[in-house]
């Protein structure tokens, strides 16, 4: 396995069927508070909540197969097979039920599957600014477009790494030299990749600076392009299994949403009625957030991860 450089893992690594997954605990008690992260990211991005949530119980961040300190795992990377991959983990490394599931973005829907999966083993969700499989059970031609494109860049993205290229990439990032990142960028996918596209990945300059030199050397490994590609390339799939997983009405497992300040009309009203599809459900708005609410209000997700693990202490 290909690990990045200049700083050691800080969990440890357990076999889940022929690849291993990187899990970091820290802190004592129970519920566990389990965290999965966005689309691109990886157990850095809970740098800023974990040790605050440790303080109270057992926080375990990991990193899905491919990205992060984690090895490589089969395609194509749905949330329901990362789901599956996840429960695997943590029977792996003894971390028992129930757990409190916190789910960001594309995380969302890996929680939400693992959940509903196994209800026993839940005691609570927070989704922070959560995908929806509403939004990709019947994309558009647009949304289609969009996510060929993102896996397109992916393609490009990989064979960089392969090159050495996007070492080059991630030490100009890390250096602050963007205007250079992006024109080499730029180069690599014909012009295809934008701004708009950095916020798959965690805003690097709200991370302390020695996450934020690994976190830009995992940028630098074909598996993660692929991983990251094949989660985008299957996320109407990843719809259709939470939609599939959920199938049974409502339920009154403790649940909030929080949404973030930027979220539109449509996303403010599918997160609000996702926390009334429980009878305990909450829906909260981080006033000062962009989409990286655990980077942006790290203590409001804090906060609500704790009014959940209070109703089961």
């Amino acid at each position: 396995m290909r690990r990045a450089r200049g700083r050691r893992p800080p969990g440890e690594f357990f076999d889940v069927g022929g690849h291993r997954l990187h899990l970091h605990c820290a802190g004592r008690g129970a519920p566990a508070v389990v965290f999965d992260a966005a689309l691109g990211a990886s157990a850095l991005s809970w740098t800023l909540v974990q040790p605050e949530v440790a303080r109270v119980t057992r926080a375990c961040t990991y990193d899905r197969a491919g990205l992060g300190w984690s090895e490589a795992g089969p395609l194509p990377r749905t949330a329901g097979r990362i789901a599956g991959e996840l429960r695997q983990l943590l029977h792996a490394a003894g971390v028992g039920p129930p757990y409190v599931l916190v789910g960001h973005s594309f995380g969302a829907l890996v929680v939400r599957i693992f959940a509903a999966r196994h209800r026993a083993e839940t005691a609570g969700l927070v989704l922070v600014d959560p995908a929806h499989p509403e939004e990709w059970l019947d994309p558009s031609e647009d949304d289609r477009r969009n996510l060929d494109r993102g896996v397109r860049l992916c393609r490009y993205g990989a064979s960089a790494a392969r090159l050495r290229v996007a070492h080059v990439v991630a030490a100009l990032a890390r250096l602050g030299a963007r205007r250079p990142a992006r024109a080499i960028v730029a180069a690599i996918t014909r012009g295809s990749f934008d701004r708009a596209d950095e916020n798959i990945l965690a805003p690097v300059l709200k991370l302390p600076m020695d996450a934020r030199r690994v976190l830009t050397r995992f940028w630098t490994r074909p598996e993660f392009f692929e991983a990251l590609g094949s989660q985008i390339g299957a996320v109407c799939e990843s719809a259709s299994e939470v939609r599939d997983a959920e199938r049974g009405g409502p339920d009154d497992l403790p649940l909030t949403t929080i949404s973030a300040t930027t979220s539109s009309a449509r996303r403010l009203a599918l997160q609000e009625a996702l926390a009334r599809s429980s009878s305990r459900g909450r829906h909260v708005v981080a006033h000062h957030s962009g989409h990286w609410i655990p980077l942006d209000e790290p203590a409001l997700v804090v906060e609500e991860i704790l009014r959940i693990v209070g109703r089961r202490s």
